[in-house]
């Protein structure tokens, strides 16, 4: 807690509360997967803590991260971990903003897929909607 505190990344967030480029989340809370399945790897479930401990796509990412982490991937030893030195702190990142960016860009290949779902198509929010209405 004494320590300077380092800012909180986009991605970094995204991988610790699970809110993110995740089959889970995306069939769950953002409905915009029918399924919760991994894309990479085809586990029933791809969340924050499988592509962190599990997916083999990110296994050379993963044995970076375990280098200066330790073996033990689970949410609390990862946060006393980054809290405890700057090098933790910045292979969490990394790993993060590495692996996210992947799954982001894959995400949007997915949406805009000329076969393509309804489900998986991008959702307009209700001041872009009204936006294009007006433009009619």
């Amino acid at each position: 807690m004494r320590r300077k505190r380092k800012p909180l990344t986009f991605r970094l967030t995204q991988v610790l509360t699970g809110h993110g480029c995740f089959g889970d989340y995306l069939c769950r809370t953002a409905q915009r997967e029918p399924t919760t399945e991994c894309h990479d790897c085809g586990a029933a479930v791809d969340s924050a803590q499988h592509t962190l401990e599990v997916c083999p796509r990110w296994a050379v990412l993963r044995q970076g991260l375990t280098s200066v982490l330790g073996g033990d991937l689970s949410l609390p030893s990862i946060i006393t971990a980054m809290l405890g030195d700057d090098e933790s702190w910045k292979a969490m990142v990394s790993f993060c903003e590495t692996v996210m960016s992947q799954k982001e860009a894959d995400e949007r290949r997915r949406e805009e897929a000329a076969d393509v779902a309804s489900i998986r198509g991008r959702r307009m929010g209700v001041r872009r909607r009204r936006y294009l209405m007006r433009l009619q």
